[in-house]
Order: structure tokens, then C-alpha cells, then sequence
């Protein structure tokens, strides 16, 4: 790479860039793993890594003829990104809270609080720039992080729909000038009835768990597991407030309780009686509302100790369960 080159940013990032893909993953993966281990219901986590065009254009931004970057490699944040899509409007401040119990978050805004203030409807999500926390150990597996910063967007699958699609429409270019302002006036009515529909969708969960406290719920004869369905309807009554896993957590989690002999909802009912599972959230400290699964699992773990984290079930995690027990008998 000649002198000049060296000089150039954006050939600068050309060259970093193939390094940044691993971290990417790792980034991502890592995020993905603290929100199933949270119990975070979500429908997806993606990654992905700035194209050398994309930084180009940012690192050539300006305002009054001033560059606004004047060191893109360290000033453009979001070379490392990774976006995860929630159901409802609750679980987007969850996922911001589990990534600050784990993350040192160097920035944190909530877009869409922004747009409020203006008086505005429009575009709407969470975004925070966080970094591995010097202070807490990662998994061997994620070493190659420490050092690095991402880029996290957080956002209901309502507000990602109009994100994307405002986005396509407008950076193609196709839309002639004498249509932009009825164009901007049909992007905000949408973006209001969309969070209408966010403001409905959360009602409607909060309407469902308060109905199902005390609610009796049929065992199968067929499989002497639990079913999926009928586990996420009993924890819903059990864990009055708690939010919603995603699905196949609870299959899993079923699967876990078939291990330890437990087939019936009777069975599970008198163990949680039997325990104090309010103290047992309270000795966790949780910076998060925990999800149903996970309220299960900490109760799984705080009665069976050893023999829960051998479970088939758990091989994948025994360390990060280990380290939970540690703090549940602290």
C-alpha cells in the first residue's frame, strides 16, 4: 500500500474491513446468546459489517463545507452492526437492558422518543453504541471482541417494516420532487397508525397474561412432555407481569422438565409452591424484566443445583449456569 494510500480512510478501511467480518459474527452471535440466555422473546438478530461504499459516503459527509467526520476510522461508529427485531414495543427497552447488564454502553438513543418530542410521527428506533466491559470476563469464544465497539438497533418488527421500506423508497431515487411532500405526509400517517398497532399489540399481550392467572390447563395423554403451548399458558398465570419467551423456548424448556421427571403441570405446579420464587428473581439482581423460561430456569436451577446443569438439555451452557448457582447462593 503506497504512502498515499495509508493517507486515504476509506482505502485505509478496504483493508481492515475482511478483519471486521469475524467480529461481526462474534458481535452477533454474543448478542444472540445473551438474549436467548435472558429469555428475550425476539424475532431476529442479523449482523452486518459497513460496505466500503457506505463508509465512503459517511466519511465524506459535510456540513457548511466542514467535514463532519475529521477521523472516519474512529469517528464513523457503526462499521460493526447488528440489528435485533422485536414483537412488541416492552421487549425493545428488555434487549436495552440486557446489553447494558453486559456491555459498557457508550451511547444510548431512542429515536423514536426523539421523533415524539418534535411532535412528529416517523422513524422509530433504539440505538446504542456498546463495547465488551473491561470489568467483566468474556467466553473464550468471544475474546477477539475485547477492544471493539457495535453498533446495536433495536426495534419492534412494526417499526423495521416502515424503516425499510421509507428507506428503499427514498434512497432509489425514483420519486419525483413534485410527489415528495405527499410522499412525506403518507410516510407519517403510516408511521402513526403503525404505533397505534404497537400501542394495540402490547394491550392485547397484557390483556391475555392477566387472564391467565389461576387458568387450568389440560395435560396431554400422548407425549409425556409438557406441551409448548401449555407450558407458556401456565407460566403466563405463574409469573403475573413476566414477558413471553420466544416458542421454541419453551419446547426446550419442557424437554428439561421431562429430564427431571416432571410431565405434568400438577407436578410443576407444586414444585414452584413449594419455593420461593420471588426471592430467587431478587438474589439474581436482574437490570431486566426476566421472561417467563427464564423465571422457570432460575427455579429449575436454584432446586436442583448440580443435577440441573448436567442435564442433557444444558451441555451447551454448563459454565453460564454454574456462575448463575454461584449467585444464587451467595
Amino acid at each position: 500500500m503506497s504512502d498515499e494510500q495509508r493517507d486515504d480512510p476509506v482505502q485505509r478501511y478496504a483493508a481492515l474491513r475482511p478483519g471486521l467480518l469475524a467480529v461481526t459474527e462474534g458481535f452477533t452471535a454474543l448478542v444472540r446468546e445473551l438474549l436467548d440466555d435472558a429469555g428475550i422473546n425476539y424475532l431476529s438478530v442479523t449482523g452486518r459489517t459497513k460496505s466500503v461504499e457506505s463508509f465512503a459516503a459517511k466519511a465524506a459527509r459535510t456540513v457548511d463545507g466542514h467535514p463532519v467526520y475529521t477521523d472516519p476510522l474512529t469517528d464513523v461508529t457503526d462499521q460493526i452492526g447488528v440489528r435485533v427485531v422485536t414483537y412488541l414495543r416492552g421487549d425493545v427497552s428488555a434487549v436495552a437492558d440486557v446489553l447494558a447488564d453486559q456491555f459498557s454502553v457508550i451511547d444510548d438513543r431512542d429515536m423514536g422518543r426523539e421523533t415524539a418530542r418534535q411532535g412528529r410521527f416517523g422513524y422509530a428506533s433504539r440505538h446504542l453504541l456498546v463495547a465488551p466491559d473491561p470489568l467483566k470476563a468474556l467466553p473464550p469464544a468471544y475474546e477477539g471482541l475485547k477492544g471493539r465497539t457495535a453498533s446495536v438497533q433495536v426495534r419492534t418488527i412494526l417499526q423495521h417494516a416502515w424503516a425499510e421500506f421509507e428507506h428503499d423508497i427514498r434512497y432509489k431515487g425514483t420519486v419525483p420532487q413534485e410527489h415528495v411532500p405527499d410522499l412525506d405526509r403518507r410516510f407519517t400517517l403510516a408511521a402513526g397508525l403503525l404505533e397505534l398497532a404497537d400501542r394495540e399489540f402490547s394491550e392485547i399481550r397484557d390483556r391475555l397474561q392477566a387472564s391467565m392467572e389461576g387458568q387450568q390447563v389440560p395435560s396431554g395423554q400422548d407425549d409425556p412432555r409438557i406441551s409448548a403451548a401449555d407450558l407458556a399458558t401456565f407460566l403466563a398465570g405463574q409469573f403475573q407481569g413476566a414477558r413471553w419467551s420466544r416458542t421454541d423456548h419453551y419446547a426446550w424448556i419442557s424437554g428439561l422438565l421431562l429430564e427431571l421427571g416432571i410431565t405434568s403441570l400438577d407436578e410443576l405446579a407444586g414444585l414452584l409452591r413449594s419455593i420461593d420464587v420471588e426471592g430467587i428473581t431478587a438474589r439474581m439482581g436482574y437490570r431486566h424484566s426476566p421472561a417467563a423460561v427464564r423465571r422457570l430456569d432460575d427455579a429449575l436451577l436454584a432446586v436442583f443445583g448440580q443435577r440441573y446443569i448436567g442435564l442433557h438439555g444444558n451441555a451447551h451452557r454448563e459454565a453460564a449456569l454454574r456462575a448463575r448457582l454461584e449467585k444464587l447462593r451467595a
